[in-house]
């Protein structure tokens, strides 16, 4: 395999990502973050959230829509 096939997969995104997924403004993504409503790890200076646990977030929040 070369350099030139090999493909990255994201494992995890970035706040601002998750913003951005979810169609909502960085600051209320920031907060949900701050407050555990959405899991993160820090990594460094940053914070990451892995697909699982944005998908989590989505399903608590169906869960208490219906």
């Amino acid at each position: 395999m070369t350099a030139s096939s090999t493909r990255l997969v994201v494992r995890w995104h970035t706040v601002a990502e998750v913003a951005v997924m979810l169609n909502y403004g960085l600051s209320k993504t920031k907060m949900l973050v701050a407050t555990g409503e959405i899991r993160s790890l820090k990594d460094g200076r940053h914070r990451r959230v892995l697909p699982e646990w944005v998908d989590e977030y989505v399903q608590r929040r169906a869960a208490g829509a219906a």
